[in-house]
């Protein structure tokens, strides 16, 4: 009989508020969706445990307040990440060209080791709205944006529709998996720090 192993990976979802990450994540880890919209407060996080090849893997994935009130918050729930997803709406081109801040933020707070190789992961979401006819963003507009950062993986979800919501998720795990080997990362869960103690965890599926 043998011994599989077992690893913790903690994923921050990151971008602005109202694309979708709270819903991307329930719908990932709960099956569910709500039309109902209520914004994060500071952070919130739920676990997955999936099995990638011979490994058992607990996803602890956090879902961020998009608001810029919160973003002084930032470090405290970035550190000791394995991977970070960057969300935005195909149909709000606002929410495209605020990425490059979201990116360089997580990198400024987070601070890890080797920024250059520190892994990212972009999902486009709502590719449902009026049948993906009032995307905003060029696919190829989107392509040139992760080829000059490092050709980060992309990819098209619909959290409504549970479109590509769990092969994007899978994918993020086997990055953050690789990642993980390579650095040698403590596979203990990440204590919430003690000044957030107070901060409100939305839970439940708000779509924001």
């Amino acid at each position: 009989m043998s011994i599989r192993k077992r690893s913790l990976l903690k994923i921050i979802v990151i971008g602005d508020s109202g694309v979708g990450k709270t819903s991307l994540m329930n719908q990932y880890v709960h099956k569910k969706f709500t039309h109902q919209y209520k914004a994060t407060i500071g952070a919130d996080f739920s676990t997955k445990e999936i099995q990638i090849d011979d490994k058992l893997v607990t996803l602890q994935i956090w879902d961020t307040a998009g608001q810029e009130r919160f973003h002084s918050l930032g470090a405290a729930f970035y550190r000791g990440a394995d991977c970070c997803v960057l969300v935005f709406d195909v149909n709000l081109l606002r929410s495209f060209e605020t990425l490059q801040n979201w990116h360089a933020e997580f990198l400024k707070q987070a601070d890890p080791v080797n920024p250059e190789s520190f892994p990212f992961v972009l999902i486009g979401n709502k590719v449902d709205v009026n049948y993906g006819r009032s995307q905003a963003v060029p696919e190829m507009t989107v392509k040139d944006w992760c080829a000059s950062r490092g050709n980060i993986p992309y990819y098209e979800t619909s959290a409504k529709e549970d479109y590509n919501v769990d092969h994007a998720f899978t994918s993020i795990a086997r990055i953050a998996l690789a990642y993980e080997h390579d650095h040698g990362q403590d596979i203990d869960l990440p204590r919430i720090p003690e000044s957030l103690s107070g901060v409100e965890q939305q839970r439940g599926g708000c779509a924001c």
